[in-house]
């Protein structure tokens, strides 16, 4: 998806750095693991698929920057430094939905009668 790129230059945040609603969240993991559980109101579109879906992002807001998320931070670090050589103003979450589950951050699933939980 990009070259090389250090992980000194994708811009990252910690989840309890994050405000905490309207942030413009892009979720970058497979179908299953959004499927157990993601942020509400996350854009979800698969890593692999990111490069034809990116238009789908101009739904989001531009008057702040769209954070990157998957399960542990490098599938959301390697779409946030996509998106920056790109044009995209992308910041890496680091942790990924581990840090958003241990921050006790908001999960819905789309499994019925299952709690949402980090595949």
């Amino acid at each position: 998806m990009v070259g090389v790129v250090s992980p000194a230059e994708i811009p990252t945040v910690a989840v309890r750095d994050l405000p905490k609603d309207a942030v413009a969240l892009l979720d970058v993991r497979e179908d299953d693991e959004w499927a157990a559980g993601h942020a509400p109101g996350a854009v979800h579109i698969p890593l692999g698929e990111l490069p034809t879906r990116v238009d789908e992002l101009a739904k989001m807001p531009d008057d702040q920057p769209v954070y990157v998320i998957c399960r542990s931070g490098g599938r959301s670090a390697r779409a946030a430094a996509w998106l920056n050589a790109s044009g995209w103003d992308a910041v890496n979450i680091e942790g990924g939905m581990h840090s958003w589950a241990a921050e006790a951050r908001p999960m819905t699933g789309d499994n019925p009668g299952a709690e949402p939980e980090v595949l």
